[in-house]
């Protein structure tokens, strides 16, 4: 049987994105369902460490239940072993990807072992990526008035479709969908278009979350090292770019209005001009630093097992909090600068209503996506009657963390001297390589990126090479092929094209389209009049959401 082969220990992901968590995923539920499977002594771990081992009987009774399946298709249950000669719970393991067998106890207290709050924590976590980055940008292209609600709309728009995928399982008759992903679903009801399709969506949000991660890691490294060089020769270093005086810097780096030749900088105090030179031809942020990361990335990328990184998905969490602590400081710092103006354009201030709100819309698709993997992470949700409230409380949050870094951004921005318009895709650029609160912040991010990196290309990876070659990691000449592609569009973009907002947003609307808006309505849709209870209203809502999604890929071209 398909299920019985499938590991347990699956990953799931959100935003540039994040995605990278892994999580055990087990109830009573699955003895039912989940037929045991043996293993050599040596890959088994447990808690304790202690040398673990699988009975004769059971690993016997394994290989029985496996050539049984396999007299019949995956769908006929007839020769499915009964409960009764499945080893007991002592004698089951949860396999990984990483090639070793985890111990599993019995959960006799709830379907699952997660309360509410780490539920809710959990999802907000995965949700929260590098779109974070972008959204200041998103509402000075939208207006700031406008932003706002967009951000509010958007949030409730993708809740509802994400709970539509989260209730798609329960439309399926006769069948058991326990141990089932929403792209299963979307096999049910669309045969293989469904599944490739389903594959082909969630690698273009995988890879676009790998070259959003390359552009911003280039960023992070080459700010990082020249806050360094600086540092260790002593150089003052004044930005040729608009900025503001004082401690509390503000630059303006891509200000039309200004001759800005690449990273040329003024100089003062001590340091030899040839060596200052040298270092700014061989430290590029486009032509040189996004080439080193090669050195570092690829070798990480062709790791079997992504066990490793996953033990840094904390660092994620950490980069948020002082995201949000580094906002609120340069806010108050700052103050407040804001003018409201609904339609006039004017020198420093922007109108409330702009007619490039699409470009938030196709950042905030990417930013509360979550859709393809929130039926694995309310799997193991205690008290599963609760999942819709702990899912609406984790989007209100993530909603609230937005609103509230973007607000004090676009708020605080030093306007005048310098015009909203300043404010970059990345606003971490706003201020100038030898801030050290930014310096911080970047050594942060950039440390976090290049530990879900990996685990991003392992995804890729088992998605394309698992359904092309039934194995995720087929040869090295295969996997090898596949992370310097990987790379490769990484490199070309940081070089060619470093917009971050606009890879988030092409990536979010043309993934959002499929997992947000046109699967799950459809699905509800063509479920219900299978059941005879289609209604107009439902129909006619649930073609306006699929319009909505196209309309918002397609502004994403034109604008």
């Amino acid at each position: 049987m398909e299920e019985d082969i499938k590991p347990l220990l699956v990953p799931v992901g959100g935003d540039e994105d994040d995605a990278g968590v892994l999580n055990i995923q087990f109830s009573p539920e699955d003895f039912k369902y989940k037929r045991p499977f043996h293993v050599e002594p040596t890959n088994i771990v447990s808690m304790n460490d202690d040398m673990q081992r699988v009975s004769d009987g059971a690993s016997a009774m394994n290989k029985r239940i496996h050539y049984y399946s396999r007299l019949s298709s995956p769908s006929d249950r007839a020769l499915v072993a009964p409960d009764h000669v499945v080893p007991g719970p002592e004698e089951i393991y949860v396999y990984s990807p990483s090639g070793t067998a985890f111990k599993i106890d019995s959960c006799t207290d709830g379907y699952g072992k997660n309360s509410s709050m780490v539920t809710i924590f959990m999802i907000w976590n995965t949700m929260m990526g590098t779109s974070i980055l972008s959204i200041p940008w998103g509402i000075k292209q939208a207006g700031f008035t406008t932003g706002i609600v967009i951000i509010l709309l958007m949030g409730l728009l993708t809740l509802y479709c994400c709970y539509r995928v989260l209730k798609s399982r329960t439309t399926i008759p006769s069948t058991d969908t326990s141990a089932w992903e929403f792209p299963d679903v979307c096999q049910y009801y669309f045969g293989s278009f469904g599944q490739w399709s389903s594959l082909l969506f969630s690698l273009v949000s995988l890879i676009g979350a790998m070259v959003v991660y390359w552009v911003l890691m280039s960023n992070f490294l080459f700010n990082t090292g020249q806050f360094i060089y600086n540092y260790v020769h002593h150089i003052n270093v004044t930005d040729i770019v608009p900025g503001t005086n004082g401690t509390n810097k503000v630059i303006c780096p891509g200000d039309p209005g200004h001759d800005v030749p690449g990273n040329k900088t003024l100089m003062f105090l001590s340091a030899s001009e040839s060596g200052f030179e040298a270092f700014e031809t061989w430290w590029s942020k486009s032509r040189t630093v996004p080439l080193y990361l090669i050195a570092v990335l690829l070798p990480l990328l062709n790791f079997k097992s992504p066990s490793f990184f996953a033990k840094f998905n904390i660092l994620g969490t950490i980069s948020v909090v002082y995201l949000v602590f580094l906002v609120t400081l340069k806010a108050a710092r700052l103050g407040f600068h804001l003018q409201f103006h609904w339609i006039e354009e004017s020198t420093y201030f922007v109108p409330e209503f702009r007619i490039l709100f699409p470009q938030l819309t196709g950042v905030l698709t990417l930013a509360f996506f979550i859709h393809n993997c929130v039926i694995t992470l309310l799997k193991n949700n205690k008290n599963q009657e609760n999942n819709m409230r702990d899912l609406s409380i984790a989007y209100f949050l993530v909603g609230l963390t937005y609103i509230y870094v973007g607000v004090l951004i676009f708020a605080a921005f030093p306007s005048p001297p310098l015009a909203k318009e300043c404010i970059e895709q990345n606003f971490l650029d706003n201020f100038p390589s030898d801030d050290i609160f930014s310096f911080f912040g970047r050594i942060f991010l950039l440390f976090q990126m290049m530990t879900v990196y990996p685990l991003l290309g392992y995804l890729a990876r088992v998605q394309l090479l698992g359904h092309v070659f039934g194995n995720v990691y087929p040869s090295i000449f295969h996997v090898l092929v596949l992370n310097m592609a990987i790379v490769g569009v990484g490199v070309a973009m940081a070089v060619f094209f470093p917009n971050i907002g606009g890879i988030i947003r092409y990536s979010g609307a043309t993934c959002g389209l499929a997992f947000v808006f046109v699967y799950p309505s459809l699905i509800y849709v063509i479920s219900l009049h299978r059941e005879g209870k289609l209604t107009w209203l439902t129909l006619v809502v649930h073609v306006l959401i699929i319009l909505l999604g196209v309309a918002n890929l397609i502004a994403q071209f034109l604008m």
